[in-house]
C-alpha cells in the first residue's frame, strides 16, 4: 500500500506533538479502557513513521503512546532485508526502544518465498539468516514473513500461477529452509495468509503449518486480507473458520481495515467494514497474548485508531449478543 509522503508525515507528527502538548495523553489511558489482559497496541514502525532517524521514529511512536513496534531495518536507513547488519545496530535498537518504554514486538523479514527465480529465493534466505541472528540482541524473537507470489516484480501482487502445485512446492521448500534458520537462531517466523500470496486463506495456512511441522513457524493474522471475491457477506463465518483453523498458532495480529473483498485491505482500523468486536473476541477466545499492530495508516490517524481499538477491546470483554 502507498506510504504517506515525507512532507505529510512530518507535518502530521508536528501536529500530533502539538495535540499532546495541549494535554491529550493517549499513552496514559491506553490500558484502562481495554482491561489488563488486553493485547498491547503497537504499530509497523517503518510504514507509518516513514522519515527520520531510528530515534526520531521511536520518538514519534512514544508520542502516540504506542506500547510496541514491529521494527524494520529501513528505520535505520538499511535495506529492509540487508546483506549485513552493523554489529552495534541491534543493541542500539534495543536500548533506544527500551529508553522510550517501547518493546520490539517483531521485526520485518518479508521476501518473496515463491519467486520464480530460485536464486532470488536463496538470496532471501541468506538475508533472513542475517536478520534472525540479530534478533536476540535486538530484543525480539519474532520475524514477520510472507509466503510470496509467482509475480517476479512484486511479492504483494497476485499471479495466476499461485495456485499451481509447482508454486506450492517451491514456497513450501523455502519455508522449510527458513524455519531451519529460525530454529538455529531460536526465533519464530510468523507468516501472514494474504489474498495475493500463495497462502491466501486460513485453510492453506493450516496446510503449511501441518506440512512444515515446526514450532518455529507461526501465524500473523490480518483479517482485512482474508476475504476472496464474494466472501465479505460471510464475514462471521470466514473469521470463525480462520480462528478455528489457526487460532492457537497466532503470535502477531495486525489491525487495519477493508471496504471491499477480493483484495487486501488498505484502510486504517475503524474506517472500513471489518467486524472488530468479533475479531478481538476471537483473539481473546484463543488466548492471544501477543501485540495488536496498527498498519496502513498515517501519523495523523494514529490517535483516532488507538481510541477506536481501545473502545473495541473494552467491548470485546463482554460476551457477544
Amino acid at each position: 500500500m502507498p506510504a504517506p509522503s515525507d512532507g505529510r508525515s512530518r507535518r502530521d507528527l508536528f501536529r500530533l506533538a502539538g495535540t499532546l502538548a495541549a494535554g491529550t495523553t493517549y499513552g496514559q489511558d491506553r490500558g484502562k479502557a481495554a482491561g489488563p489482559d488486553s493485547p498491547p497496541i503497537g504499530i509497523l514502525l517503518a510504514t507509518t513513521f516513514t522519515t527520520g532517524t531510528l530515534e526520531a521514529r521511536l520518538d514519534g511512536a512514544k508520542a502516540c503512546g504506542l506500547a510496541c513496534v514491529q521494527m524494520s531495518m529501513a528505520c535505520a536507513n538499511l535495506p529492509e532485508m540487508p546483506d549485513r547488519i552493523p554489529a552495534e545496530l541491534p543493541g542500539r535498537i534495543r536500548r533506544e526502544a527500551s529508553a522510550r518504554g517501547i518493546a520490539i514486538a517483531s521485526v520485518t523479514g518479508t521476501f518473496n518465498m515463491c519467486h520464480p527465480d530460485p536464486e532470488y529465493r536463496r538470496t532471501g534466505l541468506r538475508r533472513l539468516r542475517v536478520l534472525a541472528e540479530a534478533c536476540p540482541e535486538m530484543g525480539t524473537s519474532r520475524i514477520h514473513v510472507c509466503t510470496g507470489t509467482r509475480d517476479p516484480n512484486s511479492m504483494w501482487r497476485f499471479h495466476p500461477d499461485n495456485g499451481s502445485a509447482e508454486s506450492w512446492r517451491d514456497m513450501a521448500a523455502c519455508v522449510r529452509e527458513a524455519t531451519g534458520i529460525a530454529r538455529e537462531a531460536n526465533v519464530v517466523l510468523a507468516f501472514e495468509p494474504e489474498m495475493s500470496n500463495v497462502v491466501d486463506s486460513a485453510r492453506k495456512a493450516r496446510r503449511l503449518l501441518d506440512e512444515t511441522g515446526s514450532p518455529h513457524l507461526k501465524v500473523t493474522i490480518d483479517p482485512a486480507n482474508l476475504f476472496h471475491t464474494g466472501e465479505l457477506p460471510r464475514m462471521k463465518e470466514i473469521l470463525d473458520e480462520a480462528f478455528a483453523l489457526v487460532g492457537r498458532d497466532i503470535v502477531l495480529a495486525h489491525a487495519k481495515d477493508l471496504d471491499r473483498d477480493g483484495e487486501a485491505g488498505h484502510k486504517a482500523a475503524g474506517e472500513g467494514v471489518l467486524d472488530y468486536e468479533r475479531y478481538l473476541r476471537l483473539l481473546r477466545k484463543y488466548d492471544f497474548k501477543g501485540p495488536l499492530l496498527l498498519h496502513g495508516l498515517s501519523v495523523a490517524q494514529v490517535p483516532g485508531c488507538m481510541a477506536f481499538l481501545r473502545a473495541k477491546l473494552a467491548a470485546s470483554l463482554h460476551p457477544a449478543a
